[in-house]
């Protein structure tokens, strides 16, 4: 499965979860901060994505929950931030790690386009 089919069936999850169309919803929407997400939602959409794609959903890894202490630790740590994340989300490409830590300070930065390279990385496991 390729990513683009991956983003069409995130899409129709995330569509349904939040009764909005999917056409609303693009890689760059910004899952909380766009789409308004709960963390209800994120649960739902754990349980959706283990459904339809059958792979074991690491949530923390999936919606970059522990993002933030990851950097915090690599700070104290006197490591480098991006190959901190690299090595806890290895999912996420070097683009797109650097986008992260250019934008922390304005709030969530979960991408739909991070859970669809999640998604991809578990199938590609598999």
């Amino acid at each position: 499965m390729d990513r683009g089919e991956i983003l069409v069936k995130i899409r129709d999850i995330l569509g349904e979860i939040l009764d909005i169309s999917p056409d609303e919803i693009y890689p760059s929407s910004y899952m909380i901060r766009d789409l308004k997400v709960e963390s209800i939602d994120l649960l739902e959409m754990a349980v959706a994505l283990n459904s339809v794609f059958g792979i074991d959903v690491d949530e923390d890894m999936a919606f970059l929950k522990q993002l933030r202490l990851v950097v915090e630790r690599a700070k104290e740590e006197e490591r480098d931030r991006g190959v901190a994340l690299r090595e806890a989300f290895p999912h996420l490409g070097p683009e797109r790690i650097e986008e992260i830590l250019s934008e922390m300070e304005d709030g969530p930065v979960l991408k739909v386009g991070d859970v669809v390279a999640y998604v991809e990385w578990e199938l590609e496991k598999s």
